[in-house]
C-alpha cells in the first residue's frame, strides 16, 4: 500500500506544524536577544547554531526508521521536544535581564531540545513520506509539504508579530505556548494511524549499523554529489537568517511586532515561489528542476543585494525586496526538495530514511554554519562600519554563495527528476 494525497496532506500539515513552531526560534526570539536585550547577534546566532549542529543525529534516525519502523513515535515525540525547547527558550528570553548565566544555561537546554526534536521528527516524517509514497508522487509529495510548511511559517509569524505589540515578557510566554501545545495536539492526530495502514517496513537488516548505512550511500556517487550542493546552497540560503529581522530593527526602525510580520511577508513570497514552480512544471510543463534550481539562486542573490541596497537609500522600502527574497527562495527550495525527494529512492533499496537523513544533516550543518557566520560577520562589521553598510557586506557575500550554487546545480542536480513533479497538480 502506498500513501493517498489525503494521507499525503495529512502528513503535511506536520510540517506546517515544523515551521510554525521553528519560525519563533529563528525570528522573534532572536530579534528580541539582539534588539530589545541589546545582546550580541552572535549569541542567538550560536544557539540557533546548535540546534542545527545537533540535526548530526537526523542520519541514525534516518537509519533506524529504515530497519525498525515506528516512525509515528518519533515523529510525535520529535514534535514534543520541539514545543517544550521553543516555551524553554522564550523564558529564557524573558529572564536575561533578571538572571544573565542562568538564562544562557536554559538557553542552551531549549535548543538541544529543538535539535534533537527537529531532527526526531522532520527525518522520520520525510522517510515515511519517501518510503510510501508512490515513485512518481515523491516530488509531488515533497512540494505538497513544503508549500504546507511555509504556510505555516507565514501565517505563525504574521499573527505572532500582531499579537506581540506591544511587547512583554508574559505575552510572548502565553504566545509560545499556545503555538507549542496547538503544534504537538495537530501533529499527534494527523500521523496517527498512517503508518499502521502502509504496514511494517523490511527489517531483514536490522542489525546494520549506522556507520555501514552511511558508507553505503556515500559511495552512491549521485548522493555524495548532490549532499556537497545541499551544503553549500543552504549555506547561503541561511546566510541572512539570524540578522534580517535585526537589520529590519536597526537601521529601520522596525518594532518587535513589525520584524515578527517581515518575517510573514518573506514567507510569503516563499509560498508563492513554490506554487509557481509546481504550477508551472505540472500545469504548463515550463522548464526542469534543474533550470529552477538555477533560477531560484540566481534570483535569490538579485533580491538579497536589493535588500542591501534600501539600507542605504534614505527612505528605502524593504518590504518588496523582502518578498521577492522570499519569493527565489521558495523557487530555489521546492525545486531542490523535489529533486532529494526524487533521488531518496534510488540507489541501494530500504535507504530512503538514511539518504534523508544525510542530506538533512548536511542541510542543518549549513544553516548552523551560515545563521552563525551571517550574524558574527554583522557583529565584526558593525564594529568599524555604519549598520546599514555591515550588514550590506554580509548579503553581499550571500549573493556570491547563491551565484556559485547556481553554477554547481548545473552538474549535479539531474533535470530528469522534474518529470516527477507534474502529478502533484494535475491530481494524477
Amino acid at each position: 500500500m502506498t500513501l493517498g494525497w489525503g494521507q499525503i496532506v495529512r502528513l503535511g500539515l506536520v510540517q506546517l506544524c515544523i515551521g510554525s513552531v521553528v519560525v519563533l526560534t529563528t525570528s522573534t526570539l532572536n530579534r528580541l536577544m539582539v534588539v530589545e536585550l541589546a545582546l550580541p547577534a552572535i549569541l542567538p546566532g550560536a544557539l540557533v547554531a546548535l540546534h542545527y549542529a545537533l540535526q548530526m543525529s537526523r542520519p541514525a534516525f534516518g537509519l533506524r526508521s529504515d530497519t525498525k519502523g515506528n516512525r509515528t513515535a518519533f515523529i510525535i515525540g520529535g514534535m514534543a521536544a520541539l514545543g517544550l525547547g521553543t516555551f524553554l527558550a522564550a523564558l529564557a528570553v524573558a529572564i536575561y535581564p533578571l538572571a544573565g548565566w542562568q538564562a544562557l544555561v536554559l538557553s542552551v537546554l531549549a535548543y538541544v531540545l529543538i535539535g534533537f526534536g527537529v531532527g526526531a521528527s522532520g527525518t522520520s516524517l520525510l522517510a515515511l513520506l519517501a518510503s510510501g509514497t508512490d515513485p512518481r508522487r515523491r516530488a509531488a509529495a515533497a512540494t505538497i509539504t513544503w508549500l504546507m510548511m511555509i504556510f505555516g511559517i507565514a501565517v505563525t509569524a504574521g499573527v505572532v508579530g500582531s499579537l506581540l505589540d506591544p511587547y512583554s515578557p508574559v505575552r510572548l510566554l502565553w504566545i509560545v505556548a499556545a503555538v507549542a501545545l496547538i503544534a504537538v495536539t495537530v501533529t499527534t492526530a494527523a500521523v496517527w494511524g498512517i503508518e499502521r495502514k502502509l504496514g511494517a517496513p523490511a527489517t531483514e537488516e536490522a542489525s546494520v549499523k549506522l556507520i555501514d548505512g552511511l558508507r553505503e550511500v556515500w559511495a552512491e556517487p549521485q548522493a555524495r554529489r548532490f549532499t556537497l550542493f545541499i551544503f553549500l546552497s543552504m549555506t547561503a540560503y541561511f546566510l541572512q537568517e539570524l540578522i534580517l529581522e535585526p537589520y529590519a530593527g536597526l537601521v529601520f526602525g522596525f518594532t518587535a511586532g513589525e520584524t515578527t510580520k517581515l518575517t510573514s511577508v518573506q514567507h510569503q513570497g516563499v509560498f508563492l515561489g513554490m506554487a509557481t514552480v509546481g504550477l508551472a512544471l505540472s500545469g504548463l510543463k515550463i522548464g526542469t528542476l534543474r533550470g529552477w534550481v538555477v533560477a531560484g539562486c540566481i534570483g535569490s542573490a538579485a533580491a538579497i543585494a536589493g535588500v542591501a541596497a534600501m539600507g542605504q537609500v534614505e527612505g528605502g522600502r524593504i518590504l518588496p525586496a523582502v518578498w521577492a527574497l522570499g519569493y527565489f527562495n521558495g523557487v530555489f527550495a521546492v525545486s531542490a526538495v523535489g529533486a532529494m525527494m526524487s533521488l531518496a529512492g534510488e540507489g541501494r533499496s530500504a535507504r530512503e530514511g538514511t539518504r534523508m537523513g544525510l542530506w538533512g544533516a548536511a542541510q542543518g550543518i549549513a544553516a548552523g554554519f551560515g545563521g552563525l557566520m551571517g550574524a558574527g560577520a554583522a557583529d565584526v562589521m558593525r564594529l568599524v562600519l555604519p549598520d546599514a553598510t555591515a550588514f550590506g557586506v554580509v548579503f553581499g557575500a550571500q549573493a556570491l554563495l547563491f551565484i556559485v550554487a547556481a553554477m554547481m546545480a548545473t552538474g549535479t542536480v539531474a533535470a530528469r527528476g522534474a518529470a516527477r513533479v507534474p502529478t502533484v497538480m494535475a491530481g494524477e
